[in-house]
């Protein structure tokens, strides 16, 4: 079939004319088309826009919860602070840190770093004022014991945050808590040691007010973190202590004959009774030893040892100022005979010292040990605070050595410390500082003072409730030189007297001669921490150890519980079962 061009259809797909036709409807609905796809992209657009917004409100919504939450966390874990308003303020002030907080242990982590801070800014500050201020040599000298001191600070606070991110795996939790508390203990004391520097003049004073603020802030600062330590470990604690069955804590307390741990075999107990050391290196003043001073022997010692590392002192009478710092660990002193071996110095405040600076020894160094020595400052009682002994070394112990001096003789500055059959001498404030320190069978002996004076056996330096502080004195014997003797009824003598606000001393199963009064106990002056304080005395004996005239304030107490006198042991007070053995000395960790 055929059909001419006339006959097709006006819509056929072919000729000009159709063509035409397609271009026209084309132009005719582009527009709508147009319109419709913009208002689909517009759709879209609100739609995505709305569902981010919906997705920001929903993500600041739950932000902002987390935030909440975080912020009861924290308010909650500072609740049991001093400072509860600092703790919360420095901690949740910073959002995207308040929101990552989980745990009560996130808080004190958190906290912990914050101070870390805080202390850096301290240390820049000490050292802006020795390049800026004309300085008095003490001010110089005050000045520089407040970067040992924060440099310390900075190594215990690190050290418990590392400390403190693996609680409770570590080790038992009665000891990591022990670790902690101690640790913090000593980052409060520190600063309190700076400012202690600047109480001498007038011109002291004056440079200790531009770094009171900040020394006390980190002090604060350290209470709040220390203070949520002990509400997080108690509870923990007290678990831990039902869990352990009575057998295991008699087996553990348990000692055998000369202080040793019975389980202990008779050849390692020799050994370790044994008087004969092999020394690493020989001191000796004559020449015939490796050096002939302490210092160049200490400063020859390996660092940051893990062994014991044995410095033999022979007889002789050494003339210097030693320290061992704290990169000098595991370091122990051998004396031949501490009436023969000697280590003396002078320093004093009167001369221009600080009472930090003025030790003739002054140890840092973790796990120092000395045997059979004599330290020894000859200020005299003119001179004031003259050190002979300056101890801020964790886990030191010294046996058989003399503290020799006037006042302040032996300053357990901090950390834990043991001391055994030693002999302490002095007059104001013989034994002091902040410290866990147990005594045993130490002769502990006042001495003639200067006209006016008064005798006081401990000053104790605990400012803080939640401290783990505290000097204990257990079967020792308290008593007189020979100088004293003769006009001891004229010079008065006590036990102690409160150097901080929560001092703490106690002292059992002890012979207290008559030498001290009846009272027992000074207060430093008015009415202050007498409520706080906690001095007492538990089964001691002597013409001295009636308790009856003893002195009625809130904070002294007779003990009359084996229990409450049980937490003052070396096992407890000072976790000793843990380390006391490796020291070698002789011990007891009960009553």
């Amino acid at each position: 079939m055929s059909f001419s061009s006339e006959a097709l259809p006006i819509n056929s797909v072919s000729g000009s004319q159709n063509r035409g036709g397609l271009a026209a409807f084309t132009r005719k609905n582009k527009k709508p088309v147009i319109v419709f796809l913009s208002v689909l992209v517009l759709l879209a657009a609100v739609i995505s826009v709305a569902t981010i917004v919906t997705r920001k409100s929903r993500d600041q919504h739950e932000n902002v919860a987390k935030i909440e939450a975080s912020h009861g966390l924290i308010r909650s874990s500072c609740s049991a602070t001093l400072f509860p308003e600092l703790c919360f303020s420095t901690i949740g002030s910073t959002p995207s840190l308040a929101a990552s907080l989980t745990t009560q242990k996130d808080v004190i982590e958190a906290s912990i770093n914050i101070t870390i801070l805080a202390v850096e800014g301290t240390y820049f500050k000490v050292l802006k004022l020795i390049a800026q201020r004309k300085l008095t040599s003490r001010e110089k000298t005050a000045l520089h014991d407040c970067l040992e001191n924060v440099d310390e600070t900075l190594d215990e606070l690190r050290e418990t945050y590392e400390d403190l991110k693996v609680y409770p795996a570590k080790k038992s939790i009665t000891e990591q808590a022990d670790d902690l508390k101690i640790l913090l203990s000593a980052a409060m004391t520190n600063q309190e040691t700076c400012l202690d520097g600047f109480s001498h003049n007038d011109a002291d004073k004056k440079v200790r007010k531009v770094l009171e603020k900040g020394f006390k802030h980190v002090h604060h600062m350290c209470s709040n973190a220390l203070a949520m330590i002990c509400n997080m470990t108690n509870t923990d604690i007290a678990n831990e202590k039902n869990s352990v069955t009575q057998e295991r804590r008699l087996e553990e307390e348990e000692m055998g004959e000369g202080g040793f741990p019975s389980w202990l075999s008779a050849g390692d107990r020799k050994l370790l009774q044994s008087s004969s050391v092999t020394p690493d290196v020989t001191v000796a003043a004559d020449g015939s030893g490796n050096f002939r001073t302490v210092s160049a022997a200490v400063a020859a010692a390996p660092e940051k040892s893990t062994k014991r590392y044995v410095i033999r002192i022979k007889a002789g009478v050494y003339r210097e100022n030693v320290e061992i710092p704290k990169k000098k660990t595991n370091l122990m002193f051998v004396g031949d005979d501490r009436k023969t071996t000697i280590i003396t110095g002078s320093r004093n405040v009167v001369d221009g010292s600080t009472t930090f600076n003025s030790a003739t020894v002054a140890v840092v160094g973790t796990n120092f040990l000395a045997r059979d020595i004599t330290f020894q400052n000859t200020a005299g009682p003119s001179k004031h605070q003259a050190v002979a002994l300056r101890v801020g070394s964790d886990h030191s112990a010294f046996y058989r050595c003399d503290m020799l001096a006037y006042q302040d003789t032996l300053y357990v500055h901090s950390l834990r410390q043991f001391f055994r059959s030693c002999f302490i001498a002095g007059t104001v404030d013989f034994i002091f500082g902040n410290a866990a320190v147990v005594f045993q069978d130490c002769d502990i002996h006042a001495r003639r003072p200067n006209s006016g004076q008064s005798n006081m056996v401990t000053a104790q330096g605990r400012d803080d409730p939640n401290e783990n502080t505290g000097i204990v004195i257990q079967n020792c014997r308290i008593g007189a030189t020979s100088d004293l003797l003769p006009v001891s009824t004229s010079v008065k003598t006590f036990l102690g007297r409160p150097w901080k606000q929560y001092s703490r001393t106690v002292v059992m199963r002890t012979d207290i001669s008559n030498v001290v009064r009846p009272e027992g106990w000074s207060p430093w002056t008015g009415n202050f921490a007498l409520d706080t304080l906690y001095y007492a005395e538990y089964q001691n004996t002597g013409a001295g150890a009636g308790t009856s005239g003893r002195v009625k304030w809130k904070g002294f107490k007779v003990i009359t519980s084996a229990t409450e006198a049980n937490q003052f042991t070396a096992g407890n007070f000072i976790t000793g079962s843990s380390w006391l053995t490796s020291t070698g000395f002789p011990f007891s960790l009960t009553l």
